[in-house]
């Protein structure tokens, strides 16, 4: 089946300046479906730095920080712009610090062959997307989300996609974005299922927020506030976010910012799919925080389920990988892309000897979900 891509559509206006601190405003006129400035290879990224894992991640992370203002960008890669196929939306993970949705594993060629038009997206990232300083709103790259949605909602037909059967799907960081929007108001009706693949429902509270917006602000040298934060260059922000730790297991400074979690609103009524790896604390190589690590990830998955009369969950367990069942080890099965060189070298995820079977098996049960509401068993899932 022949697979048509548009790379690198502005679904929000490039955030410059104090800008980079406000929500998302719209992008004026219709797309072009011809395709983007520059869309035929890699599009800016939001700033991000250079991290290092024991892992070569660079299959899932991409090309690193590529500069340039209009970053809040999606790609599209659709059987035919025609047709009225069900739609899913991913958002990528990087510990709310990097990553974009154009990394090789997200090519979303294997979606489309299958009968799905696969959306990726770029958000703001670190302190521009996250950063909860008290006169700009919160959660930014949350409200790049949103926008961005809005836009599939808006436009996605004239791809091919069906409006009404959007499933939004992420990992790790974009795991707990996708279970964020589950109790978001304003994302009522823009999809009709959810996938949350290591992510789960977990948030900061403004009083943790706040411990990291004083903390850069401490090393930056300048009061917390969007006036003081917009005469910073983006590289500034960038080197001295990475000089702020995380706190305790929870692997990054940043994330959802929600107050009272427990008390969150009821989730919208979508179908749910969550699952995640039996082995997530491999990936960071820190023994001594193991334990705490996977039941960060264990409990934020139950927090979410727990909140649904009937959800499908799962738990990848395939540790044939030099890593094991490490955190964002099953995303090229997702994906249907374990064929990827850098995945198969001796620090790879994957390592040589991988089971087509398995990326059969898991990619084909993504997509009867998005199809159909139903990934193909009850209870829980073990993929192995």
């Amino acid at each position: 089946m022949a697979v048509s891509v548009f790379r690198n559509i502005p679904y929000a206006a490039g955030p410059t300046g104090a800008a980079r601190f406000a929500a998302p405003t719209p992008v004026s006129g219709a797309p072009d479906l011809h395709g983007a400035p520059g869309a035929d290879g890699p599009g800016p990224t939001a700033p991000a730095p250079e991290r290092r894992f024991p892992a070569d991640l660079s299959p899932l992370m991409g090309p690193g920080w590529v500069r340039g203002e209009d970053y809040l960008t999606l790609n599209v890669w659709t059987p035919r712009t025609d047709g009225d196929a069900p739609v899913m939306v991913f958002v990528h993970g990087g510990a709310f610090l990097s990553g974009t949705g154009q990394a090789p594993v997200y090519d979303g060629t294997p979606f489309a062959r299958d009968g799905v038009v696969l959306v990726t997206l770029n958000y703001r990232l670190g302190a521009l997307g996250w950063l909860d300083l008290p006169d700009a709103p919160r959660n930014r790259g949350l409200l790049d989300v949103l926008a961005a949605l809005r836009w599939v909602r808006e436009h996605i037909a004239d791809y091919g996609g069906d409006p009404d059967r959007v499933t939004v799907f992420g990992q790790s960081a974009g795991g707990m974005i996708v279970s964020a929007l589950l109790v978001t108001p304003e994302a009522a009706g823009l999809f009709r299922g959810a996938i949350s693949q290591s992510g789960g429902l977990h948030a900061l509270t403004g009083a943790e927020a706040a411990e990291t917006t004083r903390a850069l602000a401490d090393r930056l040298g300048v009061p917390a506030t969007v006036e003081a934060f917009a005469g910073i260059p983006d590289e500034r922000l960038v080197s001295a976010l990475a000089e702020v730790p995380g706190m305790g297991p929870r692997l990054s400074p940043l994330g959802v910012v929600l107050d009272g979690l427990d008390d969150a609103p009821p989730p919208h009524p979508v179908d749910l799919l969550v699952g995640t790896n039996t082995q997530e604390s491999l990936l960071y190589q820190r023994p001594e925080q193991s334990a705490a690590i996977d039941a960060m990830f264990r409990d934020a998955r139950e927090r979410l389920v727990s909140r649904y009369d009937k959800a499908f969950t799962y738990d990848f367990d395939w540790r044939g990988g030099p890593f094991g069942a490490c955190h964002a080890v099953e995303l090229p099965f997702v994906f249907d892309h374990t064929e990827l060189p850098a995945l198969r070298t001796a620090n790879g995820l994957l390592g040589p000897d991988v089971p087509a079977s398995l990326a059969a098996e898991m990619h084909g049960a993504w997509v009867r979900f998005a199809m159909h509401g139903d990934p193909g068993w009850s209870g829980t899932h073990r993929f192995r």
